[in-house]
């Protein structure tokens, strides 16, 4: 055979080849050769084709369905699950239940635990148990209120616990009341702020003579009047005598000052001595009041009457006696007289503390949280 013979039906093929193909990829505009009548499709295109026209609702109920299913055979499998429990649980209340009353009681309750784990258990704790776990309330367990004994194991354990932290708080709380009453004791020999003895009660009083004999200045009026008076003449006697001493009065006011910062005296003496030292100060605010009145009376060429000098003089002395006699007759019962107006508050503010010498000091009292855990 000739060459140009066999190159005609090669180009025939050729030809023919590539026109079908163009006419399976598009035969006219805007149909696809798949849709053309008496074309069959293969079953994997018609499987493909029938999904993507699956309509979105069909979807929808399909999945539903699905969701439907797994919840009726989880449900299925909880209650197969629940079931199982039950009877287990009915099974262990079962050998607790020991006179099968369907109740367990505390005793029943104790026994079990105790050959469950092997050990005794106190029946204060086994209560606790019971009550923790008792719904209703009527001292006993029944089947629905029966737990697992680990959560039983669990309750116990807790309990324990608990107890431990109360022992120790409570025996931190000892400690702390232990350190404060040693340190009450340290600070009473520091600080001698206890009880007064007979003694401290007498030396107590003996500060007021000091207020009482610089009062005696105001006592004019009265021994003019009463001459023949024998308080009178005491009063004259030992304010004579008073001063008499040169210096007295700053000699007593310095030395009451330097003693009532001595921690050793009783409180009690401390007290009275701060208390006598501001009394005496007071005396000096009647008599700079009488000087400017007068000087002021003076300069306006006023005669002031005598008889509102003695009414004075004698408010001022009376006064200060009667506030002494308070004093001492309070020192005198070891009580401290703590209620002369303005001065006593002073005083309070001014005595030594145990902080101001550096003693630390504790609650003595019980605090409310041992009383929670008491309860």
């Amino acid at each position: 055979m000739k060459v140009e013979n066999i190159a005609v039906p090669i180009s025939l093929a050729i030809a023919l080849g590539s026109a079908t193909c163009s006419a399976f990829v598009q035969s006219t505009p805007g149909r696809s050769v798949l849709s053309r009548p008496g074309y069959i499709q293969p079953k994997a295109l018609r499987r493909a084709a029938h999904i993507d026209t699956a309509s979105p609702d069909d979807e929808v109920e399909r999945l539903r369905s699905m969701a439907k299913k797994l919840r009726e055979e989880a449900s299925m499998l909880a209650a197969e699950q629940a079931a199982k429990v039950s009877e287990s649980a009915r099974k262990v209340f079962n050998t607790f239940d020991l006179n099968a009353d369907g109740e367990i009681s505390v005793e029943e309750l104790k026994f079990g635990l105790e050959k469950a784990f092997k050990t005794e258990i106190p029946e204060q704790r086994v209560k606790e148990v019971l009550q923790k776990f008792d719904k209703n309330g009527d001292g006993v367990l029944q089947l629905e209120e029966f737990v697992s004994v680990d959560q039983m194991r669990n309750q116990l354990d807790a309990l324990i616990r608990e107890e431990k932290a109360v022992s120790l708080e409570q025996s931190k709380l000892a400690q702390q009341e232990e350190e404060a009453k040693r340190l009450a004791e340290m600070q009473l020999a520091i600080l001698n702020d206890g009880e007064p003895t007979g003694t401290d009660k007498a030396l107590s009083v003996l500060p007021y003579l000091f207020p009482l004999l610089d009062s005696l200045q105001y006592a004019g009026s009265f021994v003019v009047k009463h001459p023949d008076n024998i308080l009178a003449q005491v009063a004259v006697a030992f304010y004579a005598l008073w001063r008499s001493i040169p210096g007295g009065g700053f000699l007593t006011f310095f030395l009451l000052s330097i003693l009532r910062g001595n921690p050793s005296f009783n409180r009690l003496v401390r007290f009275n001595m701060q208390q006598a030292i501001l009394l005496d100060i007071a005396l000096f605010f009647p008599g700079i009041f009488s000087l400017l009145v007068g000087f002021a009376a003076s300069g306006l060429h006023l005669d002031l009457p005598t008889e509102l000098l003695e009414i004075s003089n004698n408010a001022v002395l009376f006064t200060t006696v009667a506030t002494i006699l308070y004093a001492s007759a309070s020192s005198l019962l070891g009580q401290e007289p703590d209620k002369i107006p303005l001065i006593s508050k002073r005083v309070k503010g001014e005595m030594i503390t145990p902080e101001m010498l550096g003693i630390p000091t504790f609650d003595n009292g019980r605090s409310e949280k041992e009383d929670e855990m008491k309860k």
